[in-house]
C-alpha cells in the first residue's frame, strides 16, 4: 500500500490517474473549499473518500500532507495501470523523431535528493519541457516526496528512467539535439550561448556535479556567473534559472 499526500500532488493524480487511487482520506474538521473541490473531484471519478483523525493521517506519511492522503493499492510508478506522463526511452526517441517543433529535454544526472527533483519537476512543467531524463540507478525516483515537492508536475511532465545515460545523450544527439551540460568550470555563460532550437539541458548531481562520461558526451558546457561569494546555487535553483533562460531565448 502507498500514499500520496498533499493537495496539489493529490489533486492531480485524480486528475491525470484515477484509477489508481483506492481511497482519498480527509482530515477531519476539514472544510475549506480546496478540501471540498478535492472531495468532489474524487467522487466524480468515482473514488471512494473517507474522514480520518489527523493524528491518524499524521501516522500514515512523515510529510506535512496538508490533511489529504490519496491510498494506491500499487505506486503508481510501478502499478497496473501505468501513469500516462511514464516514459520508456523509446517513447522519448520517438517523440523527438516525430516532433515538428523544437523540444526541451532535462536531464538530471544522479540527482538523489526527492526534494531537489520536485523542484525539478515543477521548474520543468512550468517551462514547458518535453520530457525528464534520469538514470534507473542512484538517483531520486518520483516518491510522495518528490510529488508533494512537485505540486502536481510529477503527474504531467513525461518522466523517462533509463539504464545508460551515455548511451541516451548518444541517441538524443544523432536525432539534432544539442547537449548542454551545466559546469561551474565552464568558459561560456548560459547567456552567451544560443538555446532556441532542440535542446537537452544537462544537471549534474548535488555536489558531484557532472559524472566525466557524461560530461564528455555534452556538446557544449555552460555556467551561469556568479557574482557573489556563493560558487554554486542548488541544483534545483540552478535547473530553474536555466530552464527559463531557454524559455527567453525562444521568446524573442
Amino acid at each position: 500500500m502507498h500514499y500520496i499526500y498533499g493537495i496539489h500532488a493529490v489533486d492531480s493524480l485524480l486528475r491525470q490517474n484515477p484509477k489508481s487511487v483506492q481511497r482519498l482520506w480527509v482530515a477531519q474538521g476539514r472544510g475549506d473549499k480546496r478540501i471540498a473541490s478535492l472531495m468532489e473531484l474524487a467522487q466524480n471519478q468515482g473514488v471512494p473518500t473517507a474522514r480520518e483523525a489527523r493524528k491518524l493521517l499524521d501516522e500514515k506519511v512523515k510529510g506535512k500532507h496538508q490533511g489529504v492522503i490519496a491510498e494506491t493499492l500499487d505506486d503508481p510508478v510501478q502499478g497496473d495501470v501505468p501513469q500516462r506522463n511514464l516514459w520508456a526511452e523509446t517513447d522519448l526517441l520517438r517523440v523527438i523523431d516525430e516532433g515538428e517543433g523544437h523540444v526541451l529535454i532535462l536531464v538530471l544526472d544522479g540527482v538523489t535528493d526527492p526534494h531537489n527533483l520536485g523542484a525539478c519537476m515543477r521548474s520543468a512543467e512550468a517551462a514547458g519541457v518535453t520530457a525528464v531524463v534520469v538514470p534507473k540507478d542512484r538517483a531520486a525516483d518520483l516518491t510522495p516526496t518528490a510529488r508533494k515537492v512537485a505540486c502536481g508536475a510529477a503527474e504531467i511532465v513525461p518522466f523517462v528512467r533509463v539504464t545508460n545515460i551515455a548511451r541516451t545523450l548518444d541517441a538524443m544527439k544523432e536525432r539534432g539535439v544539442w547537449l548542454y551540460g551545466a559546469a561551474g568550470e565552464a568558459e561560456n555563460s548560459i547567456y552567451d550561448s544560443d538555446l532556441a532550437g532542440s535542446v537537452a539541458l544537462v544537471m549534474g548531481a548535488e555536489g558531484a556535479g557532472l559524472r566525466r562520461l557524461t560530461r564528455e558526451h555534452c556538446d557544449h558546457l555552460i555556467k551561469l556567473p556568479m557574482a557573489g561569494t556563493v560558487s554554486s546555487l542548488n541544483v534545483s535553483v540552478a535547473t530553474g534559472v536555466c530552464l527559463f533562460e531557454i524559455v527567453r531565448q525562444r521568446l524573442k
